[in-house]
């Protein structure tokens, strides 16, 4: 469970941003309440309803990436073996792929 922990960090830093930016745009919003106008109201409301989707797409990501992540760590703990080759290949394709864009530039 300690993995799924890790991988929830950087989600929680994403979440953190995003909240920090939905309190500055409200600030904003707040700061500009008293300021007339029709395009000021209009992008009032604009900001207030990006606001609510960008809330709404952060939840449905969320879910998403935390559903991914059991699902993933419930792979990994049924087939363990099978998770070691598939990271052992990868690795070596990769490696291979590397070693030979380094091979040649040397040329």
């Amino acid at each position: 469970m300690e993995n799924t922990e890790n991988m929830n960090k950087p989600t929680e830093a994403i979440n953190n941003d995003m909240g920090q930016l939905a309190e500055d745009a409200r600030a904003l919003m707040a700061a500009t309440a008293d300021v007339a106008g029709e395009k000021v109201g209009e992008a009032r409301n604009r900001l207030a309803a990006a606001l609510e989707h960008a809330r709404e797409i952060a939840g449905n990501v969320r879910d998403k990436a935390a559903a991914g992540v059991k699902v993933a760590d419930q792979a990994v703990r049924e087939n363990p073996y099978q998770a070691i080759a598939i990271g052992v290949g990868v690795g070596a394709l990769i490696g291979f792929i590397v070693a030979r864009r380094c091979a040649g530039r040397r040329d």
